[in-house]
């Protein structure tokens, strides 16, 4: 039996798309070439892999029983290939895609600038902002490196936490209530930034501890709104880390402690084991890594300044 492995890294994206045209896609195929591997699957295996139900398409019995195997064996098949030669930057024509959130990449980019353009001009950084919903990016291959507060619980996914952070409030320095206080932090506005939309976060558990709770006025996906909405006016607070969210705070406002220590925020890098041998990737993740960890500030101590200066 002549084996096509091209048959197994498209049916690891059928199983992990569940639609013919997502996986397609996944795989820079048109839509008439993957249903025709899929026929291909299907006559190889004695299955039909994906059954339409309605608008959607459904694994078989079988198809969900193989779907981790299949993932393995394509992962494993592109770690045995992957060239473990270093790499010369300066010749390097590659497009990586890293995922994180506008406080991370607003405080990366700028000082990832300089060093690509002199030592690696060839290549592209290609960001993108974290998705609404929870997605396995790594896992699907969309994404190179994925830059967040969370540790991914795959097997097949490797990671490193780089430092933890922590919270602090940033408002006008003329606050008409102390936010370093319980009940001054709740009789403030507050701006939540959520990629999601919620108005919950750990700090209501906080508060609600002290039996207080507080008013959200607005919810926003970045950090950059947040910061734009909270200087627009003097009685309006939000929260942000302290390390990277204070790097460059709007004039007027300034950082303060919480009333007490929240649970630390983690920078967590994370990427696929398909790239462990991968010379390209491993050299993106030394410069990512090393250029997040030359950004650790240190607070002001009295946490009076409206900034904190770099270590």
């Amino acid at each position: 039996m002549h084996l096509d492995l091209n048959l197994l890294t498209a049916l690891d994206a059928l199983l992990d798309e569940g639609s013919v045209g997502a996986a397609a896609d996944r795989l820079h195929l048109s839509q008439p070439a993957m249903s025709r591997t899929l026929s291909r699957i299907r006559h190889a295996t004695g299955d039909e892999i994906l059954v339409r139900a309605g608008r959607s398409m459904l694994p078989t019995p079988y198809a969900e029983q193989i779907r981790e195997e299949v993932h393995h064996l394509v992962t494993r098949a592109q770690v045995v290939l992957a060239p473990t030669a270093e790499v010369d930057p300066a010749t390097l024509e590659r497009t990586f895609t890293l995922q994180c959130n506008d406080i991370v990449a607003g405080a990366l980019l700028p000082h990832l600038a300089a060093p690509l353009a002199a030592t690696a001009p060839g290549v592209c950084l290609r960001v993108l902002g974290e998705a609404a919903a929870t997605v396995d990016e790594l896992r699907r291959g969309s994404v190179d490196l994925q830059i967040s507060d969370e540790t991914p619980d795959h097997a097949d996914t490797r990671s490193v936490t780089l430092l933890t952070d922590t919270l602090v409030v940033v408002g006008h320095r003329n606050l008409p209530h102390d936010p370093t206080t319980w009940q001054g932090f709740a009789a403030l506005t507050h701006v939540v930034v959520s990629r999601r939309g919620r108005t919950r976060t750990r700090l209501d558990d906080l508060m609600e501890r002290h039996g207080l709770r507080r008013k959200v006025a607005f919810t926003v996906p970045t950090l950059a709104l947040a910061l734009r909405t909270v200087a627009a006016h003097d009685d309006l607070i939000t929260v942000a880390t302290t390390l990277l969210g204070t790097d460059s705070l709007p004039a007027g406002l300034r950082a303060y402690p919480l009333p007490e220590p929240a649970e630390p925020v983690p920078l967590v890098v994370a990427w696929h084991a398909r790239h462990d041998r991968d010379a390209g990737h491993r050299w993106l993740r030394d410069l990512t890594t090393r250029t997040l960890t030359a950004l650790t500030h240190v607070p002001d101590p009295a946490g009076t300044a409206p900034l904190y200066g770099r270590a």
